[in-house]
């Protein structure tokens, strides 16, 4: 994918700063092993389970309870390689960039304007308007505050682990969380957390959900139509990237990797096949009409 062109200027890096308030939650094995005398002497009294539920409490808001004691005992967040970290955020702005030019183009002829969100780059984790955003829990879109927060770690294991390397697999990746905010702006995502909270099946929930993130795919591949068109950003190979980022984070995918089994009712973001055939089909038409996955 090309890569000179703009980068945009509604960026929070966190990078340098980002421990989540308290200190990093990630606690390493060897300082558990270490403690584990005093957790042994603590479970003998009221006082010491009492002291272990706060540390508890503490450690699920996203703060490490062993800073209270002066202890760091977390792994190390920043990333080996400085340069390559820097190259990687100056990519992403750019990838921001074009989706900025893209949608502000777009949504003014389906009759909507289209606002700016923030992309938030942080390391290991950070606060976001939507609670605790950890390196765990992949970029997300959080629409209490319209930002779209990526710890870029999260691009090494989707090379590494899910075998979905290339710049264009990372553009995916935003492009997928900017079709959130399009979906915000929309009001699909208002609607859809309504009627979440009127339905107590979880099956429902989750089928629902899935076409929430099917949409976004859908949306993903909209602003790769457009762009391209526009700034002729692709190179050879670039689509397969997006279509193999896609096919590795597709929930049967995970689930096989994860316990060897597939479970439909647990999906969250869609099956590999339909998260890939979501992608071609905007990608295909450039239409936002054809990324209705509710019918």
């Amino acid at each position: 994918m090309r890569k000179d062109r703009r980068e945009s200027s509604n960026v929070e890096d966190r990078r340098a700063s980002s421990s989540g308030g308290g200190g990093s939650r990630k606690i390493s094995m060897g300082t558990m092993l270490m403690l584990a005398p005093v957790f042994k002497y603590l479970l003998k009294s009221k006082l010491g389970w009492a002291i272990i539920a706060v540390g508890v409490i503490a450690y699920l808001n996203g703060y490490n309870p062993l800073a209270l004691l002066g202890v760091n005992g977390t792994t190390q967040s920043r990333p080996v390689n400085q340069a390559k970290d820097d190259k990687e955020a100056k990519f992403m702005k750019t990838v921001l960039a074009d989706t900025e030019d893209v949608w502000r183009e777009i949504l003014p002829q389906y009759g909507l304007r289209y606002t700016d969100p923030t992309m938030v780059l942080y390391r290991g984790h950070t606060r976001s308007g939507c609670g605790q955003a950890s390196a765990q829990m992949g970029p997300f879109y959080c629409p209490a505050d319209k930002k779209v927060y990526l710890d870029l770690g999260f691009f090494d294991e989707l090379a590494k682990r899910h075998n979905a390397p290339g710049d264009f697999a990372q553009a995916y990746v935003l492009a997928h969380e900017i079709g959130h905010h399009v979906q915000n702006i929309m009001g699909t995502l208002g609607k859809v957390q309504r009627y979440k909270q009127q339905v107590r099946s979880e099956k429902k929930s989750n089928a629902l959900q899935v076409r929430v993130e099917l949409q976004a795919d859908c949306y993903s591949g909209v602003w790769a139509h457009h762009a391209q068109k526009r700034f002729n950003i692709l190179e050879p190979g670039d689509i397969e990237e997006a279509l193999n980022a896609a096919s590795s984070i597709g929930d049967d995918t995970l689930q096989k990797q994860a316990q060897g089994y597939v479970r439909p009712d647990a999906f969250t973001h869609g099956s590999s096949a339909q998260r890939t055939a979501w992608f071609k089909r905007g990608f295909q038409s450039g239409d936002l009409r054809q990324c209705d996955t509710f019918k």
